[in-house]
């Protein structure tokens, strides 16, 4: 049996808080997990990435399924995006793991820098 962790953001350390999943949206579970730390270096170099890449104002912050243990970013078009969503309370995930993935960089799934 592998052991239960509380995940924490492999970019700034900070724990990862659960948030609600619209309904109907085709997600398994009914939350997911992401970093809601402003002076994560993940989340504040987004905004120039995505500015860079796609011309727009937004940027992301990590997110992790506790359904299937993959990781990658969740966009956010301001510093309290999905901060209504959080649900208050400690969780614990089976498993951690997956990557960083920004479709289409480079034309291809990639890790972001």
């Amino acid at each position: 049996m592998v052991p239960k962790t509380s995940p924490s953001c492999p970019h700034c350390g900070e724990p990862l808080a659960p948030f609600k999943l619209p309904d109907d949206g085709g997600w398994d579970g009914t939350f997911q997990l992401a970093c809601f730390n402003d002076e994560c270096p993940y989340f504040a170099r987004g905004w120039a990435w995505m500015e860079e890449h796609y011309g727009v104002r937004s940027s992301y912050r990590y997110r992790l399924n506790p359904v299937s243990g993959q990781a990658s970013p969740i966009p956010v078009w301001s510093r309290n995006a999905l901060r209504d969503r959080m649900i208050e309370g400690d969780v614990a995930v089976d498993k951690v793991g997956g990557s960083d993935v920004i479709p289409g960089q480079d034309g291809e799934k990639g890790s972001h820098p």
